[in-house]
């Protein structure tokens, strides 16, 4: 079992009964072939970035689930064809500690940036430091 997410868009002008609808028919289907259903995240009403058949406006809607490729494939079918899905998007979830970016050792060599502006904790250099180091 492979671990997925949808971003699923529902028409702004569905009742909160056929949304629910929709996002318990999905979960069904998730767990009816073995999957396990992990959760769903309302973002709720949000303005598109360009209109879908002719709609300004959708529900927004994060499902979080594990299944295997098949129940994946049935999953799409259903909601292509299923009325009040304007899109979805389905993509395979990455554990989180691959989508965090390694972090540097500290006893490294300093950034870049570091090295161009002095840090708070040290002092700016005397006149005669700065004569000292320019000759």
């Amino acid at each position: 079992m492979n671990p997925y997410e949808i971003m699923l868009l529902l028409d702004a002008e569905l009742a909160e009964e056929r949304q629910a609808e929709i996002l318990t028919r999905i979960r069904e289907l998730v767990e009816q072939r073995g999957g396990a259903w992990q959760g769903d995240d309302a973002w709720g009403r949000r303005k598109l970035a360009y209109e879908i058949d002719k709609k300004p406006e959708a529900f927004y809607y994060l499902l979080h689930f594990d299944c295997d490729a098949e129940t994946l494939a049935e999953l799409t079918r259903v909601l292509k064809i299923t009325d009040g899905v304007l899109r979805h998007m389905a993509v395979r979830r990455l554990p989180a500690a691959a989508t965090m970016p390694a972090r540097e050792p500290s006893s490294g060599p300093p950034r870049e940036r570091e090295r161009e502006a002095p840090s708070a904790s040290t002092p700016a250099p005397t006149p005669a430091e700065a004569v000292q180091a320019a000759e």
